[in-house]
């Protein structure tokens, strides 16, 4: 199972970071993070650098992949040399989400196609001039597409694809790891009141 966290240059750390840390709470054998990146190495928008685990392409092929925020996502979506790669995600085969300015690739891709999405504030008019309605909420699904919006929301995106993944029980305890000491239980309903309405209901116990 591999989830990929597109990373580009001028990348948000809470973005990718808290997203890639909350995922590794899951110590399954076949179970893969990784950051994926255009190139060799990026540089985040407060100057740290990390190296690419996995290329773009290999990203396309992920079972989730999570397309991170960043100071230069308008640049990223005039790229045709990523915006290309990037046409290879398909929803029907696997999980898309995208962090705040996310959003913005996934409408440019053509994938949010009469889904609303949740993006940054900073981010909001452009998602909403690519003709996607914007929610003021801070996480949205619909099928295999997930939207969070603001920095901190990023492990509702990662609790979601843990719980699509691997089932709740699995997320609450990723969420439970992370979660404020002394305020765990309260934590954890937020999340769950962002994120449960937008899980697939349980299947029917067989009689």
């Amino acid at each position: 199972m591999h989830i990929a966290i597109l990373t580009f240059e001028g990348y948000n750390e809470l973005d990718s970071l808290i997203a890639l840390g909350v995922l590794n709470r899951i110590r399954n054998d076949d179970w893969r993070v990784t950051i994926a990146t255009p190139g060799p190495k990026v540089t985040s928008m407060n100057g740290v650098v990390i190296e690419q685990m996995s290329s773009l392409e290999e990203a396309c092929t992920a079972d989730a992949v999570i397309v991170g925020s960043g100071i230069a996502t308008r640049e990223v979506v005039e790229d045709p040399a990523i915006m290309n790669v990037l046409r290879r995600l398909d929803p029907s085969r696997r999980l898309v989400a995208a962090q705040c300015s996310g959003a913005l690739v996934l409408a440019r891709l053509g994938l949010l196609g009469g889904i609303p999405a949740c993006t940054d504030l900073t981010t909001k008019p452009w998602v909403v001039a690519a003709g996607v309605q914007v929610l003021n909420q801070p996480f949205y699904a619909k099928g295999n597409i997930a939207t969070a919006g603001g920095c901190l929301a990023s492990h509702y995106l990662a609790a979601w694809i843990i719980a699509r993944l691997q089932g709740k029980e699995a997320a609450d305890g990723a969420l439970h790891y992370v979660a404020p000491v002394g305020e765990k239980e309260e934590y954890m309903e937020r999340a769950w009141r962002n994120i449960a309405p937008y899980l697939p209901a349980p299947a029917p116990a067989l009689v």
